[in-house]
C-alpha cells in the first residue's frame, strides 16, 4: 500500500533560524527525521509572488538570499538541493487547465530553504518551488492545492 505523504505548513520565522538551534529548528529537524522520506518536495513560499502560476523547472536551482541586515554567515549559506524538471511537469499537468510557466531563474528563497536546511540538511531530495499567483484570491489557491493533493 502506498503511503500518502503529509502536507505541511511551516513558517520560517527569522532567517537567523538557519544559523541557530532553538525549539523551532529542533522541531523541523525532528520532522525530517520522523516523517516518511519524500521522493521530492513541492515548496510554496510567500516570498515568490508572480502574475500567473510559475514553477521552478531547472536541475540546479540557486539559493536566494532575499533579506538584508544579517550576518555574512547567513549570506554564505547555500542549500544545493537538486531541482526536478520532471516534477515541474507533473505539477503543470496536475494544475491543468491553469497555465503554468516553467521558470529557470528563481531558485529557492529563504522561505523554503530556511526550513529545508534543518529538515533535510543533506540537501539530497529534489525540491521544486511553486509561486503564489498575486492575481488570484485565497479560494483559488485552495482549489489549486486540492489539485496538487494527487501528487502526495
Amino acid at each position: 500500500m502506498q503511503q500518502t505523504m503529509p502536507a505541511l505548513f511551516l513558517g520560517h520565522g527569522s532567517p537567523m533560524n538557519v544559523l541557530e538551534e532553538n525549539r523551532y529548528t529542533q522541531a523541523w529537524r525532528h520532522a525530517g527525521e520522523t516523517l516518511p522520506r519524500p521522493r521530492a518536495i513541492i515548496a510554496v513560499s510567500a516570498h515568490w509572488y508572480t502574475r500567473g502560476t510559475a514553477v521552478t523547472a531547472m536541475e540546479d536551482p540557486r539559493t536566494i538570499h532575499d533579506f538584508g541586515g544579517f550576518p555574512q554567515a547567513l549570506f554564505d549559506t547555500r542549500y544545493p538541493a537538486p531541482g526536478s524538471p520532471a516534477l515541474a511537469q507533473e505539477i503543470a499537468d496536475a494544475l491543468a487547465p491553469t497555465p503554468v510557466r516553467f521558470d529557470h531563474e528563481w531558485g529557492f528563497d529563504h522561505g523554503s530553504w530556511g526550513v529545508l536546511i534543518k529538515m533535510y540538511p543533506d540537501a539530497d531530495i529534489p525540491v521544486v518551488q511553486l509561486s503564489v499567483d498575486a492575481t488570484q484570491p485565497a479560494a483559488w489557491h485552495f482549489e489549486q492545492g486540492k489539485k496538487l493533493a494527487a501528487l502526495r
